[in-house]
């Protein structure tokens, strides 16, 4: 099926990147990431853009389905290395939506949502390597597949190409150092912590020139800047902050390599190249090595990675399209990493059943600068690590926790006593959340939370039959909200 007027569609997405990293979206960032600063210029920046959760798995749920990541079996936390699919077997994502509509679709990096490994006992880490690897990226709707099985610092560590290992563990390997750091865990001879983002950068570039003939979409999960943080030489003390400084800007570079390729192929002005992150930076980047030269991954936005707060979810997104959006244009519209369904549907012209893409609204619209009378969404929905709430709608905030519901103070258990059960915040003027004005404005609270209950109970937050969340109806934070 030929579309070769149809757009390739190269989808960046960095792990654990602070809004604040970027220095075309934060003036006070120490880092200068000229590549990702390019791109905006040519392209289009987001200042209002989420990812549905704190954290990665969840999120990248969220990216691929179309669904918010808390209606899925994971109610809070993530995945690791050996876990099983969180994926729903035959359900529709952008990958395989976008295959039916004859795109070429790779997967290439950090996968993070759970395969069935070839287990020879009970325990989830006794595998036989020489087996094939099922519930991966092929099976839901990717032609093809390179990369690892989770985050970097999660065992096992190994390449996997489709639904096989590229070569067997022979050993063991573990890192204790804190930035550095990776869990105790079998790993194959081709496997080199400090080789595998410029791998799989070179597994993309080859990916895109071998399929230049056919749309394509290339979903590109980086392994980076999350731990461990691992500069290759000719970035170390580039930055002029620590490692992580210079790791973000080892993935800057990685984003000017995609985009020089497509320059040379001659695809650049038709191919929409999306950059963004699956949640907030780490503590791991060390906020206060980071503070002491005067850069904040968290900007202007209270927490970080994990926490209900803004800085866990409000990401940088930047989105270049030459043949489709006006160039060095910013959008403060609200939009959720939850939309890609939605859109690349939108692109091709397909319309989506009601069991899929249940809470994705299509972006196209502002894309294209077309003038609007209401906002794109209604509203959008956050999770936190722990499974908390919030949902925002315009300028007001609700967060259904008495804390950060994450890692940041006052962490789940340790909120200080008397502390209220909800969060209001207006945004428009606090947008550091420090001044909760729950009891002030209970008519928004009890708004907030309604629409939020109906999000839940209705299955989808778009038009739409009734759709039925996946697991348990109940789960903890679902009865506390109920009250």
């Amino acid at each position: 099926m030929e579309n070769t007027n149809r757009p390739n569609i190269v989808y960046i997405l960095a792990d654990d990147m602070g809004y604040g990293d970027i220095s075309y979206l934060n003036e006070q960032s120490k880092l200068n990431t000229v590549h990702l600063d390019r791109m905006a210029r040519e392209g289009m920046a987001f200042t209002d853009a989420h990812s549905s959760s704190a954290v990665c798995t969840p999120s990248r749920y969220s990216i691929l389905t179309g669904r918010y990541n808390w209606r899925s079996a994971l109610k809070q936390s993530v995945l690791y290395g050996y876990d099983s699919p969180l994926i729903e077997q035959g359900r529709m994502t952008v990958a395989s939506m976008l295959k039916e509509a004859g795109y070429r679709t790779a997967c290439i990096g950090k996968w993070h949502l759970g395969l069935n490994w070839a287990r020879r006992s009970e325990n989830k880490e006794d595998v036989d390597f020489t087996r094939p690897i099922g519930g991966g990226p092929v099976e839901h709707g990717f032609d093809y597949f390179f990369g690892v099985s989770a985050s970097l610092d999660m065992a096992p560590y190994v390449y996997i190409e489709n639904d096989r290992v590229t070569a067997i563990p022979d050993s063991v390997t573990q890192n204790t150092d804190a930035m550095r750091m990776w869990r105790s865990g079998p790993v194959a001879p081709d496997f080199k912590h400090e080789e595998v983002l410029q791998v799989l950068t070179q597994k993309v570039l080859e990916t895109m020139e071998a399929g230049r003939d056919q749309p394509f979409f290339i979903y590109f999960p980086l392994t980076a800047p999350h731990t461990p943080i691992l500069p290759s030489e000719p970035f170390r003390g580039k930055s002029g902050t620590n490692i992580y400084g210079d790791f973000v800007l080892m993935c800057d570079d990685v984003v000017g390599q995609i985009n020089a390729k497509l320059a040379e192929l001659g695809l650049n002005d038709n191919t929409i190249v999306i950059f963004t992150s699956d949640n907030g930076c780490s503590p791991k980047a060390n906020y206060q090595e980071l503070r002491q030269v005067g850069h904040n991954p968290s900007y202007i936005f209270r927490g970080t990675k994990a926490d209900i707060y803004e800085g866990g979810h409000r990401i940088p997104l930047i989105i270049k399209w030459p043949s489709g959006i006006q160039a060095g244009t910013v959008c403060g519209e609200t939009v959720c990493l939850v939309d890609l369904m939605r859109t690349a549907a939108n692109l091709v012209g397909c319309e989506l059943p009601d069991n899929a893409g249940e809470d994705s609204v299509s972006n196209l619209p502002l894309w294209r600068g077309e003038p609007m009378s209401a906002p794109l969404r209604e509203a959008v929905v956050h999770h936190s690590i722990d499974g908390s709430f919030s949902i925002r709608q315009g300028q007001w905030k609700l967060e259904l926790c008495p804390g950060s519901g994450g890692w940041s103070d006052p962490v789940p258990g340790k909120e200080p006593a008397g502390s209220p059960p909800v969060q209001l915040y207006d945004l428009t003027q606090d947008i550091g959340e420090r001044r909760n004005v729950w009891d002030q404005h209970p008519e928004v609270v009890e708004r907030l939370q309604a629409l939020l209950l109906s999000y839940i109970d209705n299955g989808r937050s778009t038009p739409g039959a009734r759709q039925h969340n996946t697991g348990a109806e109940e789960w903890p934070q679902l009865a506390r909200l109920r009250g």
